[in-house]
């Protein structure tokens, strides 16, 4: 079994993360705390914590990455709302057995040494769910 902890955050693509960032830090005074480029996804993030979570502004690092393609599909906006969870392997093993559809069969690292696995939007109502331990 698995328990989800808490929303960890909720992921907003977005063209240019400079541009983004003017926005979040200028315009409502919020701090990015943390940049990091994932290379194995193609993404470069930035991490700005608000209260127990945290929004996660990602930009592609390729054109056929998976941030530009959905840029290019949905336009720049809220991509993913990631849950944590207390054990991500159980959470996947459970839902399986469950039925639902998975991107993710195991884990795969993720931004800020979290583990990380998505859940498949047609499973979901339309929302890509990601699960993450921290």
């Amino acid at each position: 079994m698995f328990k989800v902890l808490k929303i960890d955050h909720i992921g907003i693509a977005v063209k240019n993360l400079e541009n983004a960032a003017t926005f979040w830090e200028g315009v409502l005074g919020l701090k990015i705390t943390e940049v990091e480029e994932v290379a194995s996804q193609k993404v470069k993030t930035a991490f700005i914590p608000l209260g127990e979570s945290e929004v996660e502004l990602l930009s592609s690092t390729e054109p056929d990455g998976p941030i530009a393609k959905f840029i290019e599909k949905k336009g720049e906006g809220i991509q993913h709302i990631a849950f944590r969870v207390d054990n991500i392997e159980a959470a996947l093993a459970t839902l399986k057995e469950q039925g639902v559809r998975l991107i993710d069969e195991t884990p795969r690292p993720g931004a800020g040494g979290a583990k990380i696995a998505f859940l498949h939007p047609k499973a979901t109502f339309g929302v890509l769910v990601e699960l993450c331990e921290r």
